[in-house]
């Protein structure tokens, strides 16, 4: 009949968001940028199968360079769209993951194109704290110390380890928050890493996350971009280690 709507029953742990064509292996990259990760599955990953492209959340899942399956999933933006994501893999076997994302340096130690291994997070964004998330969530130490091994022991280009911040805001409108995250220890902002943090403790599974800087800032309005090639050649830095991290 015109008009009329069929339904169907969802369990609770059913992905909506994703729907998979082909096998998930048990470990993943998280990129937020659907465009990180095509570009990541193009270079880490042999014959890479497009999985999901539903809500333009680009998924690959390829032989990585262990011979093992690995597979490339991005996250969208913020808080809310990677924990659906994440929740979703979980319930799709997920045990393993690695955030592979971008972030501003808090540091002036910190460069662009550096990449930096989050230990812990600060929780500034509304998505940690509905999941009752206090002022910190924490990396599996496992998979966090593996990706400081990696970086440590093929040393590319120059890294850096420690607390992180995560908010819902790109763009900030008043810049002493930078000044006062700094303050709190924290050298980098980025906006989905307390989040996944957060969803893999309350799962069980294992969480880490890799950052290549892109932005810094010299004043409250004053911020440098990197260019596309050298987020690029970051980007594929940073996704070598987290595979062979992931591998170890």
């Amino acid at each position: 009949m015109q008009g009329s709507l069929e339904s169907r029953p969802v369990s609770h742990s059913e992905p909506i968001h994703l729907h998979p064509t082909t096998t998930l292996a048990e470990r993943v990259l998280l990129p937020g940028d659907p465009g990180r990760a095509l570009a990541l599955a193009q270079f880490l990953l042999e014959q890479p199968l497009m999985f999901n492209h539903h809500r333009g959340l680009w998924g690959y899942t390829g032989t990585a360079a262990d011979g093992e399956p690995l597979t490339i999933q991005s996250t969208g933006m913020g808080g809310p769209s990677a924990a659906i994501v994440l929740h979703e893999l979980i319930s799709l076997g997920v045990t393993r993951a690695i955030r592979v994302g971008t972030c501003g340096a808090l540091s002036a130690a910190l460069s662009l194109g550096d990449l930096v291994v989050a230990h812990e997070a600060i929780v500034a964004d509304g998505t940690s704290a509905a999941l009752g998330a206090g002022e910190l969530t924490l990396a599996d130490p496992t998979l966090a110390g593996a990706l400081v091994e990696e970086l440590g022991s093929n040393p590319v280009r120059a890294h850096h380890e420690g607390r992180i911040v995560s908010t819902d805001l790109f763009y900030e409108r008043d810049g002493k928050r930078n000044a006062s995250w700094s303050g709190a220890g924290a050298i980098a902002v980025e906006m989905e890493a307390s989040t996944l943090f957060a969803v893999g403790a309350a799962a069980g599974i294992q969480v880490a996350c890799v950052l290549a800087v892109s932005d810094t800032f010299s004043g409250p309005d004053a911020r440098v971009h990197i260019d596309d090639d050298s987020l690029l050649h970051a980007a594929e830095a940073m996704g070598s280690a987290a595979a062979a991290a992931l591998a170890r």
